[in-house]
């Protein structure tokens, strides 16, 4: 498993095909295989001529856990996707997230432009300037003593996922508290990379795609039909809207 260390953070990453690069940034509380291998966006993307690179972020899948929610920032973890790039040394790269890694990429597309080639934003919408919601709930859920003692829906929804991903529950607390940050409209105005807004049509976690890709010049909006914000990961509507995007980006 290919690693590197970032600001005493360690990295764990996948790196196959070869052709221009892509990075994925997986979404809260999963990890590279679950949100990318297992729903074949690796295969998917290596068989259309890409080189493909999927990182862990800072506490998931094979990365360093760390449990102060300040190590958590967006910003902080869009600088391991700008490291990752730079161990490479790929110069520039399209970039896809889904999730808590679209907001993950959005922060990464609005500091370092130079860095990315397009940007692909998948299952968030408009929350991404008017934020997530329900943190505190959330993180309360993962630091409960057992699932059976989360009454809360959503909260039970995160908790039963974070351990199905065998995931550290008390470093996605941590992380849950410390990621949830906006952009401003203003910031959004200012990307000038081509952007794909891509969320299920029955999502009601992501916000209105339509209103985020508004207020980004030139971004498509991708409606991927009929899936919620888990089932529109592997969704091959949401492969194909990726693959004609990113063969039409400059």
């Amino acid at each position: 498993m290919p690693r590197f260390t970032h600001d005493e953070v360690e990295i764990a990453f996948l790196d196959e095909g070869a052709g221009e690069p892509v990075v994925l940034v997986h979404g809260f509380a999963s990890n590279k295989e679950v949100n990318w291998v297992s729903p074949g966006w690796m295969s998917t993307l290596a068989r259309a001529g890409r080189r493909v690179i999927a990182l862990d972020n800072r506490g998931h899948g094979q990365s360093t856990k760390l449990y102060d929610p300040t190590a958590y920032h967006t910003a902080v973890m869009a600088e391991d996707v700008r490291a990752l790039i730079a161990h490479l040394d790929l110069g520039r790269a399209d970039v896809m997230g889904y999730s808590m890694g679209a907001r993950i990429t959005a922060f990464f597309a609005s500091a370092h432009p130079e860095c990315v080639r397009a940007a692909v934003l998948g299952g968030l919408g408009i929350r991404l300037i008017e934020g997530a919601g329900e943190t505190e709930t959330i993180a309360q859920a993962l630091e409960a003593p057992a699932l059976t003692d989360v009454s809360d829906l959503v909260g039970h929804m995160y908790r039963a996922f974070a351990e199905r991903t065998h995931s550290d529950l008390r470093a996605l607390a941590a992380c849950i508290r410390g990621s949830r940050q906006t952009l401003t409209r203003a910031e959004l105005g200012r990307i000038s990379i081509p952007v794909l807004v891509a969320v299920g049509s029955a999502d009601d976690i992501a916000g209105s795609l339509h209103q985020l890709a508004a207020l980004i010049p030139g971004a498509r909006a991708l409606s991927i039909p009929g899936r919620d914000h888990m089932l529109a990961v592997g969704d091959r509507a949401f492969k194909a809207g990726v693959l004609e995007f990113l063969a039409r980006r400059p």
